[in-house]
């Protein structure tokens, strides 16, 4: 195994601590924001049976997943702004844990990013990336997340198929929600990446690195080059790219 590799796998696994802190409700929150939460209207989330045929998961698994969720968010329903603290917990001071989830989700955009695992990070922004994440979650675009989108794209994430789960990643590209993934788009997107990564790093990054990983995005994804990427072609050249692929396994089995 790489070091590259050997490292993506110690950061999954502080990630997946993370992860657990969340589904199991122990990320420490104010008691403000508990109480801001509950001044929203409570939502009830459909029946087990339910959520349990249209995921991947368990009875027992939503159970906890549920508890989790209701945990950290009473009122059954998360907006932005608590999205955003929630997801600030993950990744407070960029670094390999940042590191590693743009590696699993934003790695097409990227060639290079797992070279700069090798890099020191200094303080980080999260925000702007929760903000795109927020989005993505939130696929009926209500402006909040109940716990079905949660557990949906949880699903998806976790224990997809290969097509559902590149489905998922173009629709967090695409912003303006067209069916197609343009420059600007992606530019917003790299930016957000690397804000979260932290504005400083050593060795130090080139100002013009945005727009290279963006030019190499279309220039690998763009088969027809008309200046977009629809989904067939975000699909086909993910596929035929193995560390793509590889990047995909990257969550399996985390719960």
């Amino acid at each position: 195994m790489s070091g590259c590799a050997k490292r993506c796998k110690q950061g999954l696994v502080k990630f997946a601590l993370s992860l657990h802190r969340l589904i199991t409700g122990t990320l420490n929150k104010d008691k403000a924001d508990d109480d801001l939460e509950m001044t929203m209207v409570c939502h009830r989330p459909e029946g087990l049976d339910q959520l349990e045929a249209q995921t991947n998961f368990s009875k027992r698994e939503l159970q906890v997943l549920y508890r989790g969720f209701k945990n950290e968010c009473p009122s059954g329903v998360v907006n932005e702004d608590t999205f955003k603290q929630i997801y600030s917990q993950f990744f407070p001071h960029g670094g390999e844990r940042s590191v590693l989830f743009v590696c699993v989700c934003v790695c097409v955009c990227a060639p290079s990013t797992c070279a700069l695992i090798n890099m020191v990070f200094l303080p980080a922004d999260a925000s702007t990336y929760a903000h795109y994440l927020f989005n993505a979650f939130d696929s009926a675009h209500t402006g909040s997340i109940k716990f079905e989108d949660f557990v949906t794209a949880l699903s998806i994430l976790l224990r997809g198929s290969v097509q559902e789960k590149l489905q998922w990643t173009f629709n967090l590209y695409d912003i303006n929600r067209d069916g197609y993934i343009n420059k600007e788009e992606m530019t917003d997107i790299v930016r957000a990446i690397y804000d979260m990564m932290g504005k400083y790093t050593y060795p130090v990054l080139k100002t013009d690195a945005p727009k290279q990983h963006v030019d190499a995005f279309f220039q690998k994804m763009d088969k027809n080059r008309d200046g977009v990427v629809t989904l067939d072609e975000f699909i086909l050249s993910c596929q035929e790219d193995e560390n793509i692929m590889r990047s995909l396994q990257l969550f399996e089995n985390v719960i």
